[in-house]
């Protein structure tokens, strides 16, 4: 009696503890792209800092990827395009267009720590399960001495 309710509780704390691998796995995903727009972001709101200095037709090197730069002229100082979602660009002004980087960025800041709380717990969730599998492994093989 005592194995057969050991073995049920393995049998859905093996299938609690896949559930979690994949909802841990989902959130890691989740946090690496955070990562990777908060850093682009960052850059944004970098150049957006070092533009503000310069004047019309100022020679400025722009990445175009690939660790490759074009010469190009800053044609206007005062005006940025910024992306609002959904393919939609809309023309702000510097301070505009800086204060919607910042709050993005801080926007998505709040996100990724409530995401990375999220992954811990589920981590620590984890680490308990596996512990209770081994007890309940352990008792297993010790009934069956």
């Amino acid at each position: 009696m005592v194995e057969n309710n050991n073995q049920e509780e393995l049998r859905k704390l093996s299938v609690e503890l896949r559930l979690f691998e994949q909802t841990a796995e989902s959130l890691q995903q989740r946090i690496n792209m955070m990562n990777a727009a908060q850093t682009d972001l960052a850059y944004a709101n970098m150049t957006l800092d070092g533009i503000k200095d310069e004047k019309d037709n100022a020679e400025l090197l722009v990445p175009i990827g690939g660790s490759s730069y074009i010469n190009v002229k800053l044609a206007n100082v005062d005006k940025v395009v910024v992306g609002m979602g959904a393919g939609v660009s809309v023309e702000k002004t510097l301070p505009e267009a800086k204060k919607i980087v910042k709050d993005r960025l801080l926007e998505l800041q709040k996100t990724m720590t409530s995401a990375q709380q999220q992954f811990a717990q589920i981590v620590d969730r984890i680490n308990s399960g596996r512990k209770r599998l081994e007890i309940l492994y352990g008792s297993m093989r010790e009934g069956t001495q």
